[in-house]
């Protein structure tokens, strides 16, 4: 079972450990009340050479104790050891694969780690006796050993991130990879307001470590070296031991706190660690710092964002954020906003924002006609609008948001042949514009509408709510016509022009005050030609009337020497019309008046 184990392991080695090493680097960051403690165990028996025994076991054990106010945020499991590496362990009884892996090759022997989270399984189980088994690696490590040094090795480790409301505010940085020592580690911290360095420290966990070798084997903060003597020496920091527990029989591994607090003053803004070995090989899994660090760390979020149909305008809403961070982000935090990296608008925070909370603000865009139809859209909070900011931040590299953003850009109006019709009076007529837009056999899948202007259509107002029977009220007038096709519309537009039409005269009429025909009623001649003059003239040739648009003709006399205001005798009349209107001459003809 185990030697097919190790064909696995084998396999999977060969797949994915195609580099020598993982330089150690930043994994995860905690900032509030935040620190932590760790436990683990070693696989050896004894330290590696002195004619050590080359076996190894398979499980091992140890305690976790944490204060009833010591509340568990993160948990992670690392196990390492010689060779290609077992990846299928068991954790108090639960199976375990690895999140992720390490590896690193040294004179042409192969060391691995392994991590996996267990927040959830530490957070169940708590304080109490935690067990790694089925960690199995007695069939590889023979090439491991020697009667001097040998480099055979196993063991796990848990880190344990917890947080107390009695501490300050730290920021916690875990770092983690698999880098060998002498290589020498260097780590620089930066974007540090370091307000109190009580409790400062420094932890690692490391493998192989020999307490009987002590070349040159130093940790350095700033330049300083430190070291927690008699348990570490400041020249034997890898020396099988847990700091935490006080345990020397970590035989191959070290779990190991440094207290900083003398190595890092009040204002430094950043720190740099140094690990180096002089003759011990040493594997760094990770490095953690906690610091009292107290700063703001400004994000930004676009929520929900508007843009009309060809408009340049668009209207956005953002959440600048105050998430990871140790103290809060000051109002009037500057915002500044690009579309492809073209300054479009400036904005600030209203209030101070606290640890952990957030503010929503809006803001309206214009995008210039010189950034194009298409661009993306930054959001960068701390910017003046050059790219500089003025807070300082844990992170200065997460003050952006980007998307990629298309105006709504409108089809060019479509123009339709303008359509005439009678004047029915005032220059006016009725038009059927669905029947008429229709003529034209534009395909519709869509809403329609009708509107009297381009700025209603635009803004969706004072559509025209019978478009059937519409009756202009310019002439002529200019019709606009929008048909939805989202996620935007098509504009078509014709002119109604309204024109004067033929007037229809009668033969007469009969002025006897019975309702029925009662005057000289010229249809199409009333309140269209407007302007018109008509003259009443009897049959010897004498005027006996003269009207206009305000005055028609009811067989009554108005003009002459005699007989103003009477009706005329029955009989033949004849009459004149001057149109005052440029397409139409001046019309003769008689009408005849009876009772």
């Amino acid at each position: 079972m185990r030697f097919s184990k190790f064909v696995i392991f084998s396999f999977i080695f060969a797949i994915s450990f195609s580099s020598y090493s993982q330089d150690i680097e930043l994994f995860q960051q905690f900032n509030g009340r935040y620190d932590y403690t760790a436990i683990g165990n070693t696989l050896n028996n004894s330290e590696n050479g002195n004619f050590s025994p080359c076996d190894i076991l398979t499980t091992s054990s140890a305690d976790l104790s944490l204060a009833t106010n010591q509340n568990i945020v993160a948990a992670y499991l690392y196990w390492a050891g010689s060779g290609p590496g077992d990846f299928d362990i068991e954790f108090n009884g639960i199976p375990i694969i690895p999140d992720r892996t390490f590896s690193n090759v040294y004179n042409n022997k192969v060391y691995f780690s392994a991590f996996t989270d267990i927040t959830l399984i530490i957070q169940n189980l708590g304080n109490t006796t935690y067990t790694v088994s089925e960690f199995d690696l007695t069939e590889i490590i023979a090439p491991y050993c020697s009667n001097l040094s040998g480099s055979n090795f196993g063991g796990w480790a848990i880190t344990v991130i917890y947080e107390d409301p009695n501490l300050p505010l730290n920021q916690l940085n875990i770092y983690d990879g698999l880098q060998r020592v002498p290589d020498n580690i260097t780590i620089t911290l930066d974007n540090l307001n370091v307000l109190d360095n009580e409790d400062a420290k420094i932890g690692f966990i490391a493998w192989e470590g020999d307490a009987g070798l002590a070349v040159n084997e130093q940790l350095t903060i700033n330049g300083n070296i430190i070291g927690n003597p008699p348990l570490n020496p400041t020249n034997n920091a890898f020396n099988g031991t847990n700091s935490f527990t006080g345990a020397t029989d970590l035989y191959n591994m070290d779990i190991d706190v440094y207290d900083i607090q003398n190595n890092i003053s009040i204002g430094d803004n950043s720190a740099i660690i140094e690990l180096t070995s002089g003759q011990d090989l040493v594997f760094i899994n990770n490095i953690i710092t906690v610091l009292n660090s107290q700063l703001p760390d400004a994000t930004i979020m676009l929520n929900d964002y508007t843009i009309n149909c060809g408009d340049q305008n668009i209207n956005i809403e953002y959440t600048v954020f105050n998430t990871n961070s140790t103290d809060p982000l000051p109002a009037n935090t500057q915002i500044a906003f690009y579309a492809d990296n073209e300054l479009v608008g400036q904005s600030v925070t209203l209030n101070d924002i606290q640890i952990n909370d957030f503010e929503i603000g809006t803001i309206s865009l214009l995008i210039p006609e010189s950034v194009g139809d298409s661009f993306v859209l930054s959001l960068v909070v701390d910017d003046n609008g050059t790219g500089i900011g003025a807070i300082t931040e844990i992170n200065e590299t997460n003050n952006s948001f980007e998307i990629q953003l298309d105006l709504l850009v409108i089809p060019p109006i479509e123009f339709l042949p303008e359509v005439q019709s009678c004047n029915e009076a005032f220059s006016s007529a009725v038009f059927n514009l669905v029947d008429i837009f229709n003529e034209h056999n534009i395909t519709v899948s869509n809403n329609i509408s009708f509107y009297a202007n381009l700025s209603d259509l635009e803004l969706n107002t004072n559509e025209i709510n019978v478009p059937e029977n519409y009756n202009n009220t310019s002439n002529p007038q200019t019709i606009y016509v929008k048909i939805d096709n989202p996620p935007c519309y098509e504009i078509y537009t014709f002119d109604v022009l309204v024109e004067n039409c033929p007037p229809h005269i009668p033969q007469g009429f009969s002025p006897n005050n019975d309702n029925t025909n009662d005057w000289f009623n010229i249809q199409g001649l009333y309140d269209i030609f407007e302007k018109h003059e008509l003259k009443i003239y009897n049959r010897y040739g004498t005027l006996i009337f003269e009207g206009n648009n305000d005055n028609p003709w009811y067989g009554l006399i108005n003009r002459g020497l005699n007989n103003h205001g009477k009706i005329v005798p029955v009989g033949t009349y004849f009459y004149t019309i001057n149109f005052n209107d440029t397409n139409y001459e001046s019309q003769v003809g008689w009408v005849y008046v009876n009772y």
